[in-house]
């Protein structure tokens, strides 16, 4: 404060000097600054007032610019548009206006865009409205969960959305009390987990597991894929039949039982929990765990259409609707129920 009195002192005595006093001042104070310039690398540190008495020094004579040094022209143009932005933005402010949105509103309208990414603002609003809640289409806009520059679905969601038209096979190879070797074809469709057959052989050949993937797929719910194993069993009468059914086949990589991991699930339960604590004796055996497990193992998981549960799940009412267990369910086999015997 005290080096801007002496600048005042200074300006109010300058018109009773001399022209030449004036100009051997100046070409003083210039040499002076030159020195400090040379001997200092530092940016000077300027204060508030500073600035603004450069920008209203070259705001009053703009032939002022090309005597600073210690500081561009273009910093002091730039301090003068933060001053203007400042100046306006204080004369602009708020002194009332319409009233806030409630915090619930607000916090809703975040849930429902972050939930439902595929929703806009009007489809928003509109569900507001059904709701009861009056607000502005703008104001939902305002409200909504920002999304970066090309973000989109994740993975799962698409793979989520194209689950209806995904199916699966697996074999289950168990080992019967006389060392014998049974396999247990597993078909199933990616939506729901839904099991659609469990067929128990002990010789699986193409031509076994082309029937099987008709019975299991009718010619209106077949899939549009099918991942499998590489499987050598899988030979030219499987690869004839999927083509046939208009499947597209999906082998996966050599070694990587990840791939099919819907039905690597299901077969590594089944083990896990039913076929580690027993003994199999045969294929009748076999058929008859599967039968009694299948109806437990669903209890976690919709792996089964209900009214088959329901049937499975009842045996005082399987007598009595056995015949439509034939006519609906195996009307293109000759076996009864769900499981291909």
């Amino acid at each position: 404060m005290l080096e801007f009195l002496r600048l005042f002192v200074h300006v109010l005595a300058a018109p009773f000097r001399t022209q030449a006093q004036m100009e051997a001042e100046i070409t003083m104070l210039r040499h002076q600054l030159n020195v400090l310039r040379r001997q200092t690398s530092k940016r000077p540190r300027l204060t508030t007032a500073d600035r603004l008495l450069f920008v209203w020094m070259c705001r009053l004579l703009p032939s002022l610019q090309s005597a600073i040094t210690i500081v561009q022209p273009n910093t002091v143009l730039r301090w003068h548009r933060s001053g203007f932005r400042l100046y306006w933005r204080w004369r602009s402010r708020s002194w009332g206006g319409r009233p806030k949105v409630a915090i619930e509103i607000r916090s809703l309208i975040r849930r429902m865009s972050e939930e439902n990414p595929l929703w806009g603002a009007p489809r928003i609003h509109g569900e507001l409205l059904k709701l009861g809640i009056e607000v502005a289409q703008s104001t939902v806009a305002k409200y909504m969960a920002r999304r970066r520059p090309g973000s989109g679905q994740t993975w799962k969601t698409f793979l989520r959305n194209h689950a209806a038209g995904l199916g699966a096979m697996d074999f289950l190879v168990v080992p019967t009390i006389n060392f014998r070797l049974l396999s247990v074809l597993v078909i199933l469709r990616h939506e729901r987990r839904r099991l659609i057959s469990l067929s128990v052989t002990e010789h699986p050949t193409a031509e076994w597991i082309a029937q099987q993937l008709t019975e299991a797929f009718p010619w209106d719910e077949a899939p549009t894929h099918l991942i499998r194993d590489r499987d050598a069993r899988c030979g030219h009468a499987v690869k004839r039949r999927l083509t046939g059914m208009s499947i597209r086949d999906h082998p996966i990589a050599p070694r990587s039982p990840w791939q099919n991991g819907h039905a690597e699930r299901l077969i590594g339960s089944t083990r896990r929990e039913c076929l580690e604590h027993m003994v199999i004796l045969g294929e009748d055996h076999l058929r008859r765990v599967l039968k009694s497990y299948v109806p437990i193992a669903i209890g976690g998981g919709p792996i089964l259409p209900l009214p088959r549960i329901r049937l499975l799940a009842d045996p005082c009412r399987r007598q009595d609707q056995s015949w439509r267990s034939h006519s609906s369910v195996d009307s293109t086999t000759n076996t009864p129920g769900w499981l291909n015997w």
